[in-house]
């Protein structure tokens, strides 16, 4: 568990380096602000008291829109943000 804690804060850590690069793309930054934000958000699109429904509205939207961002944004981007955060 602790190891997929660390995974996740590191990858939270890159997102917002990339976020703040300025060879970022703004729909990728627009992308991945919305899956922040609907993470985040206190209510969802579909209640979460909807069996099944509920949930999956959380594990399918924001993985998808965090993929479609990566794609936008240049490899080269992501692997100097990645060097800064595993780098101590």
């Amino acid at each position: 568990m602790k190891s997929i804690a660390k995974s996740f804060k590191r990858e939270l850590r890159l997102y917002q380096l990339v976020l703040k690069d300025r060879r970022t793309p703004r729909v990728a930054k627009l992308l991945l602000g919305l899956a922040v934000g609907y993470a985040l958000m206190p209510f969802d699109l579909i209640p979460d008291f909807i069996p099944v429904l509920g949930q999956l509205d959380d594990v399918i939207i924001v993985p998808i829109l965090v993929i479609v961002a990566v794609k936008m944004i240049p490899k080269v981007v992501i692997e100097e943000c990645r060097m800064k955060v595993t780098s101590p």
